[in-house]
């Protein structure tokens, strides 16, 4: 299939696999990028030279289209910016941070840049400054999210209809009928992220991918609201937080229970207890532990049936 997505990254189908920390190694970006998707590292939880070395092992494992995702909070974020343009990556996504911090760096390069936002008005921003391309991110997604709490069927259709860029879909995606809507509603592509870190190739620990898996309906939850809000699966930490904040903790006091590595101890090294567990409310349709290869076939699948069911109802 052909869309500006699929023709501004040179890739067979409209799927980003989402750059996320802990997760998203070399590994996990390589298969996405084989099957056909774009495959993201995830620059969040590296420092340069670990950067660097993912990279190089993506490119010994495929000739494919590869991306980094790099976000621009980050103290060390123009050194990872650096480390991916200097060894040959020309595709990022950026995001937590103004889309144009290291823009001009990038596109000396020749980089392709694409930018996640929460809001409309950050999406007309990202076309302003220029990115090529604006990932628009509804709160369902895992992980952290804007403080406007804007779903992704609500917020899609007000960028598609604002920007002339690219839009690519993410928040809440896990199966094909989803994409098909996510394109009926304006996007060009969709990034997905929870169903990729329950991939084989994906670097997250066993029992977070397991939580994925027995993921139920209500399974998650947005804490941390007063400081950074951040969905979660319902894990003794999620739950001391959302108490927390039931009960008025502050902004300081929330960040001293947050303390520090809590996504590494959740989703690196399977802390059921102390640690993070990012995930997103489609967590619930996720139902086993497969090759990236066989979720992007799957995909494909679902959003082709869907648009034949869709046409016989039509008929």
């Amino acid at each position: 299939m052909t869309t500006r997505i699929t023709e501004l990254f040179q890739i067979r189908y409209p799927v980003i696999q989402a750059g996320m920390v802990w997760v998203s190694g070399w590994r996990l970006a390589a298969a996405v990028s084989k099957a056909g998707g774009l495959g993201l590292i995830g620059a969040g939880s590296m420092k340069p030279d670990l950067l660097r070395e993912h990279i190089r092992k993506a490119r010994a494992a495929t000739s494919a289209p590869l991306g980094v995702n790099i976000p621009l909070l980050r103290g060390d974020s123009e050194d990872l910016v650096r480390a991916t343009v200097e060894e040959g990556i020309r595709i990022v996504f950026t995001s937590a941070g103004h889309p144009g911090k290291y823009l001009p760096l990038l596109k000396d390069a020749g980089c392709i840049v694409a930018h996640v936002v929460p809001s409309l008005k950050h999406a007309k921003k990202v076309e302003q400054v220029g990115c090529d391309a604006v990932v628009a991110e509804g709160f369902e997604a895992g992980g952290h999210n804007g403080f406007e709490e804007t779903t992704t069927f609500c917020l899609l259709p007000q960028v598609a209809d604002a920007v002339s860029i690219p839009v690519i879909a993410a928040g809440g995606i896990a199966d094909g009928r989803q994409m098909a809507a996510a394109l009926a509603l304006g996007a060009d592509g969709v990034q997905i992220g929870t169903l990729f870190a329950a991939a084989e190739e994906s670097s997250a620990h066993e029992v977070f991918k397991q939580q994925i898996v027995e993921a139920g309906d209500g399974a998650t939850v947005l804490t941390m609201k007063k400081i950074a809000p951040v969905r979660l699966i319902r894990t003794p930490f999620a739950l001391r937080s959302v108490e927390a904040e039931a009960r008025g903790a502050d902004p300081g006091e929330l960040r001293e229970l947050l303390g520090s590595k809590r996504e590494m101890r959740g989703m690196f090294e399977g802390d059921l207890e102390e640690g993070e567990f990012e995930a997103g409310q489609c967590a619930a349709l996720v139902s086993d532990v497969r090759p990236a290869a066989d979720i992007i076939s799957d995909l494909m699948r679902q959003y082709l049936q869907t648009l034949e069911r869709m046409a016989d109802g039509a008929s």
